[in-house]
């Protein structure tokens, strides 16, 4: 996908928001949390539901978390939140934790989210998780 084609990433700048974004080259996006503050939770929330509302092809979206320890009870409900949202259709998520209290936090949020809009996976190296988001559709089941 050509940088002309990219559609925008939304995102207006505040410092240190305790996680960035950058557009995948298959039009998906990047996610590195680096923390997850309440007030980052309250801007990612903001910034994925507003992402929604364009959403109108596959996207490859892949969440990085290696940086961070554990996940807050307000972190699990905003992501079911978001992945449950009417809005929600053809994302593939791909998930990459460090350690077992997130990878748990993570089945817990996979196991809320209601099937249909959200196909998602977690991983634990990066080289897995892009494997997987770049397989075919008909592949992913």
């Amino acid at each position: 996908m050509s940088e002309t084609d990219q559609r925008p990433l939304n995102l207006a700048p505040e410092g240190d928001v305790g996680y960035s974004v950058k557009r995948r080259d298959d039009g998906g996006m990047e996610i590195v949390f680096t923390k997850l503050s309440k007030e980052t939770l309250e801007h990612w929330r903001e910034f994925a539901l507003a992402h929604l509302i364009d959403s109108d092809r596959l996207t490859r979206n892949l969440y990085d978390l290696r940086q961070i320890e554990s996940l807050p009870e307000k972190a699990i409900q905003y992501a079911v939140e978001v992945n449950n949202d009417p809005s929600v259709r053809n994302i593939r998520l791909a998930v990459v934790v460090s350690n077992d209290d997130v990878l748990h936090a993570v089945k817990e949020i996979q196991a809320l989210t209601t099937p249909g809009g959200v196909e998602m996976e977690i991983f634990t190296n990066i080289a897995d998780a892009e494997a997987w988001l770049q397989r075919p559709l008909t592949l992913v089941v």
